[in-house]
């Protein structure tokens, strides 16, 4: 177990940490070291496992921060309906893990059902609409299963994003995923009326803006 310290004092370690062995720690663990960590984007799994990913590459930096911008200028320009957030901004989803998604919307009245209490440093709600982009060092494996997790604790839509294939994963409430292959832009369908981002920026240059999309169901 990972032992937090009685006073806010910090001491930097290089520690190598074996593939096999994990840490675990208390909600308040995490919360004191995210408070300590702020370069690093720490999550913790609903067993209590502390997952560290280092800041990303300029690739994805700029793929984030191009969606987090187009999710931002919808909520700007829809009169500012729920709230937004980016990469940065965690959540303790229902089942006890703290994720953070790399962009994300929580729609205003379950925001406002909150307790003060409830949205304290991480906010105790899954958010209703959820993004994760995949960077070089994801797993696929390991994104699917989180964005199920979100799915399982209450989110309504969610876009798995792999710029390597160049394909987009859509969850939806209750239905089977929905992998779209080279989509040109997505949209918020229900959950944000009006939303649609274009993919052009988040594959690259030279994307074909009349580029066909296939899609298909997840086991099927």
């Amino acid at each position: 177990m990972v032992q937090t310290p009685a006073k806010p004092e910090t001491e930097t370690l290089l520690l190598e940490l074996p593939k096999t062995m994990k840490l675990y720690v208390t909600p308040e663990q995490f919360t004191a070291l995210a408070e300590c960590n702020r370069e690093l984007h720490l999550e913790r799994t609903a067993k209590g496992e502390l997952i560290v990913n280092p800041p990303t590459g300029w690739r994805t930096g700029k793929r984030n921060w191009s969606i987090s911008g187009e999710l931002y200028i919808w909520w700007r320009n829809a009169d500012e309906p729920g709230e937004a957030f980016d990469s940065s901004t965690a959540f303790i989803l229902p089942n006890g893990a703290t994720r953070a998604p790399d962009a994300c919307w929580i729609s205003q009245e379950s925001w406002d059902a909150l307790t003060d209490e409830q949205k304290g440093t991480f906010a105790n709600i899954c958010p209703d609409f959820v993004v994760e982009l995949r960077s070089q060092s994801d797993t696929l494996k390991s994104l699917q299963e989180k964005m199920q997790e979100y799915m399982d604790n209450g989110a309504k839509l969610g876009w798995l994003i792999d710029p390597q294939n160049r394909t987009v994963e859509v969850y939806r409430v209750g239905l089977t995923v929905e992998i779209l292959s080279n989509p040109a832009e997505l949209s918020g369908e229900e959950v944000l009326p009006g939303f649609v981002l274009n993919l052009r920026r988040v594959w690259g240059k030279g994307t074909s803006q009349s580029s066909d999309t296939l899609a298909y169901r997840l086991n099927e």
